[in-house]
């Protein structure tokens, strides 16, 4: 599966009871649920297919939506600031009338990659504020930030998305930048640091200023997927033995510090300020020494506030495309309760992952992603068979058997009453063959030659599924296991399973088709199974 198809909708769930279970003779006609089954994939491929090329006409379907928040949420921080800045591009590109080369699939997974992380970034600031606002300040919680809600991608038309996407990620950058100050002061008063005089006040204002300016640069690198210019040094420190350009250069390193820094290294730094004033007089070698151990407080600190940042982030993102549920009349995903309940804990208390509980919801995010390609895959092969049907004329049918994922019969016109094409999908391998209505054993001549003919049929029309699979975004290659003959079933029915040749007919070899299951093409970045 090379690409998501934007338009793709969940699919009914099965019908509650199932129709090969009950006794009858000859074709079966499913109505009810799983005629609703066959409406839905017709009408599905044929919107897919005719728009499949234009962005502009679609909206984005419910299953589309969240198998590209699934896909979004193993991919890494990089890859989805990059997409975000792609799709503000493609915006850009689209006001001006400009052409664009990404396909559509891909226009839209940029978009809904950004929207995912936009949407992380909310969650994660209001979690920091409701942390503090518990944790209190000097001047008491922090004003709650004005953002507006979560993006909803799905059902959005394209450009309607981007738009939104723009107001939101200003939004959320102001907002950020508001509550970095706020934290910033709290850091402050907890270190004590506004209770000098004013040649001190002067040098950490002026730092300060320089922190939130580098934080917001660091916030807008990220969000455009580039890299922050390598930051300055910092203050020297200084060679002489005044104790005032000991004081103002130790402010200058303190008003360093990561706004979200932690109260802990940053008073260790403060400390080593703090004993490189005292010392700057009567031993400057040793003042030395201390402002340097202050300079390195202060880049721990902030290269720790930073990795914090982007897991508190991350936890935001899994804990959203986790706690997803399907539209209702879809069929239901497996909820993941304990994963869930580490990624509420550390968004609630700030408390970090370890390694193990790390492992836990990585793997119940590439379990329900794994789900939600697979009924993808799914939608998109019936879809598939519902458009050859459309273009070639006859009747479709489907059906969920025990072990197979889906199970599709197609009747083309002039087929009938003895000849159909069963496709079934089972474990990522999707195998067509030719079916006749009967049991096992001796063909008549005439019946042999009209099962040779509808064989020779069925590579035509493989030809034009592969083509409309591709449309589709999957990558279909058929091959041929077996090159006589049909197989025996019932029209409707889980009669045989196609990858065995019926005991009572060796000395012929059924005609099937079989697209081979293929591994999926991703690429693994940072060595921990992310794609």
């Amino acid at each position: 599966m090379d690409a998501v198809a934007p338009a793709v909708a969940f699919p009914p769930p099965p019908p509650p009871v199932d129709l090969n279970a009950l006794p009858h003779v000859g074709i079966v006609h499913a109505h009810d649920a799983a005629g609703q089954v066959s409406a839905h994939l017709a009408d599905a491929a044929q919107h897919a297919v005719h728009q499949a090329a234009d962005a502009a006409l679609q909206v984005l379907g419910s299953l589309s939506g969240v198998l590209l928040a699934g896909r979004a949420a193993l991919v890494t921080t990089r890859v989805l600031a990059a997409a975000a800045v792609r799709a503000a591009d493609e915006q850009r590109c689209l006001e001006r009338q400009q052409q664009l080369a990404a396909t559509a699939a891909k226009q839209w997974e940029d978009a809904a990659f950004a929207a995912v992380r936009i949407n992380a970034r909310r969650r994660a600031l209001l979690a920091r504020v409701a942390r503090a606002a518990a944790a209190g300040g000097p001047d008491g919680a922090p004003p709650h930030p004005d953002l507006p809600e979560p993006l909803d991608p799905i059902d959005k038309q394209l450009s309607d998305l981007r738009q939104k996407l723009a107001r939101s990620e200003e939004a959320v950058r102001q907002a950020e930048e508001r509550h970095a100050e706020w934290e910033q002061q709290r850091l402050a008063a907890v270190l004590r640091l506004d209770e000098e005089d004013d040649d001190w006040q002067r040098a950490l204002r002026e730092s300060r200023q320089r922190a939130l300016l580098r934080f917001s640069e660091e916030r807008t690198a990220e969000a455009e997927g580039r890299q922050v210019p390598r930051q300055a040094s910092g203050p020297r420190t200084p060679t002489g033995l005044d104790a005032e350009a000991v004081r103002r250069t130790g402010a200058e390193i303190l008003g360093e510090l990561d706004p979200y820094a932690a109260s802990e290294t940053a008073e260790l730094a403060a400390e080593s300020v703090q004993n490189a004033v005292r010392r700057a007089a009567e031993d400057p070698h040793r003042a030395r020494t201390h402002l340097t151990a202050a300079r390195k407080f202060v880049r721990d600190a902030n290269k720790h506030a930073r990795e914090i940042r982007e897991a508190q982030e991350r936890a935001a993102l899994h804990y959203d495309f986790l706690v997803y549920e399907t539209p209702e009349g879809a069929e239901d995903l497996a909820p993941a309760p304990e994963a869930v309940a580490l990624l509420r804990r550390t968004l609630d208390e700030g408390v970090p992952l370890n390694r193990a509980e790390r492992d836990l919801v990585e793997r119940s995010v590439v379990e329900r992603r794994s789900a939600l390609e697979a009924m993808y895959v799914r939608e998109q092969c019936a879809g598939a068979i519902a458009e050859l049907a459309r273009r070639f004329g006859g009747h479709t049918e489907s059906g969920r058997p025990e072990g197979q994922e889906i199970r599709l019969d197609w009747t083309p016109d002039g087929w009938e009453p003895d000849h159909w094409l069963r496709a079934t999908l089972v474990e990522g391998e999707l195998r067509v063959a030719t079916m006749y209505r009967g049991g096992p054993g001796k063909r008549t001549v005439a019946q042999s030659a009209l099962d040779d003919a509808r064989c020779k049929e069925t590579q035509e029309r493989l030809a034009e599924l592969k083509k409309i699979t591709g449309t589709l975004g999957l990558g279909v290659e058929f091959t041929v296991e077996r090159t006589e003959g049909a197989l025996p079933g019932v029209l409707g029915e889980d009669a045989v399973v196609l990858n065995e040749t019926p005991e009572e007919d060796t000395d012929r070899s059924p005609h099937v088709e079989k697209g081979p299951r293929q591994a999926p093409r991703h690429r693994t970045v940072g060595g921990d199974e992310r794609r």
